[in-house]
């Protein structure tokens, strides 16, 4: 399903996005905002993975600790918990 929306952006924005779909890049203007937002939202869930990755850590050392906590921290999460 999708939604239509209405947002204002700056005119340099709107040329550049508008330059991707004239190059070939983008199919339109929607698709260039779709994998826009959709490539912020993978930043959010990174960041917040990281943080929590940073939180588990705790007084470990060495060079594996983090892929250790990053292996534990996975086998815990539920793929149904992931945005």
């Amino acid at each position: 399903m999708t939604r239509q929306i209405a947002v204002r952006l700056p005119d340099e924005l709107v040329e550049f996005v508008d330059r991707l779909v004239e190059r070939g890049r983008a199919a339109s203007r929607a698709a260039v905002i779709a994998r826009a937002l959709d490539r912020e939202r993978r930043r959010e869930v990174a960041a917040r993975d990281a943080a929590i990755l940073a939180e588990s850590v705790g007084a470990e050392t060495g060079p594996d600790a983090d892929l250790d906590a990053l292996a534990e921290f996975a086998a815990r999460t539920s793929l149904d918990d992931l945005d």
